[in-house]
């Protein structure tokens, strides 16, 4: 089978250009596609507690650890502790990282609208259905690495 025969060529191929876009938007605001990615996670009036970011972006604790300290050293986001649970921090936005999450948010809707006046709905709902449905596999695949038979 040929490289561009196969799925994951084509997602891998459409990603790696979709992240190259995303990241050169980025480096003339300053940051990177990642530090966006986390911005648009980040609730801007209530803040989001640094323990449910990283699930919601795929990532390991550690490596979201690492993030958010050079945000902070951005001066992108501030810690502070939970008022309902003082053992848990909460992450902010500074007026700097809502400036960037609106930057990144605007950079997301551009590209969708660019998408949508090409490719039909009905296109994209099959399109849609087409990845639930790899991202189905993947789950099974998953499983029986993990609880082999």
């Amino acid at each position: 089978m040929k490289p561009e025969e196969t799925v994951d060529f084509h997602i891998k191929t459409a990603w790696h250009a979709i992240s190259r876009m995303y990241n050169q938007k980025a480096a003339d605001e300053g940051f990177t596609t990642s530090i966006g990615f986390v911005l648009i996670n980040i609730n801007s009036k209530e803040g989001t507690p640094a323990t449910k970011i990283a699930p919601l972006m795929g990532l390991e604790a550690r490596s979201l650890t690492r993030m958010l300290k050079s945000m902070e050293e951005k001066g992108l986001i501030c810690r502070k502790p939970d008022i309902s649970d003082k053992r848990s921090v909460r992450i902010f936005l500074t007026p700097e990282g809502k400036r960037k999450k609106e930057k990144s948010i605007e950079t997301i809707q551009a590209f969708n609208h660019s998408i949508r006046e090409v490719v039909s709905e009905r296109e994209l709902e099959k399109f849609f259905d087409v990845f639930q449905k790899i991202n189905q596999i993947i789950e099974k695949e998953q499983l029986k690495s993990i609880h082999p038979q």
